[in-house]
């Protein structure tokens, strides 16, 4: 006798509350009252603690998938949707306080309608192209270097605010190198699916 097994595993349940923060998150971070630079800021720093938060349990969910050998369908289908919205809307944020420009977001969201086009296609052929480790640290380093910048926005301006913003610049520039390089990647990998008469 078969056992009906509920989609509402934990880790399912993680990447749900995750998908239903980010808009809260945003919420937190528009009415946070804007840092002058001057002098350290407590709301910025809860906004940056915030996401640091809701970027760490992407990797929560997942071990909680793997370790209790939960792996669903659901999940497989929420987790990167969860993924793209921790990361875009936090980069729509930061773009419209002027703090990164218009082409990370365009390189990003380019990567993933390539992407997402390119599965269909594969996917009406029957075939399943395994996601490469590429997209994985693609995604760690674009949060990584997002929280940077949000923490940048806590602190007074200076030696080491300066210094985190440099090298949070750094990793985002290397964040869109490796989105470009895993959406290309992809494409190669796909190219003689969707070349096929």
């Amino acid at each position: 006798m078969s056992e009906n097994k509920s989609i509402w595993t934990p880790a399912n349940i993680v990447t749900t509350i995750r998908v239903v923060f980010v808009p809260i998150w945003l919420l937190c971070a528009e009415l946070a009252p804007a840092p002058t630079g001057q002098s350290f800021s407590g709301s910025a720093l809860l906004v940056a603690v915030f996401y640091m938060l809701l970027s760490l349990t992407d990797k929560l969910d997942g071990y909680l998938a793997r370790s209790r050998n939960e792996v669903t369908t659901f999940g497989k289908f929420l987790d990167p949707i969860a993924d793209k919205l921790v990361v875009i809307v936090s980069l729509c944020f930061l773009l419209e306080v002027g703090d990164v420009s218009s082409w990370v977001l365009l390189v990003i969201i380019a990567r993933e309608f390539l992407v997402s086009g390119l599965r269909m296609v594969v996917a009406s052929k029957g075939v399943v192209i395994a996601a490469s480790n590429l997209g994985k640290w693609k995604t760690a380093t674009t949060m990584l270097a997002i929280t940077g910048l949000l923490l940048v926005r806590a602190l007074p301006a200076g030696g080491f605010a300066t210094g985190l913003l440099w090298a949070s610049n750094l990793l985002l520039l290397v964040a869109v190198v490796l989105t470009a390089w895993s959406g290309i990647d992809y494409f190669v990998k796909s190219w003689k699916y969707v070349a096929e008469a």
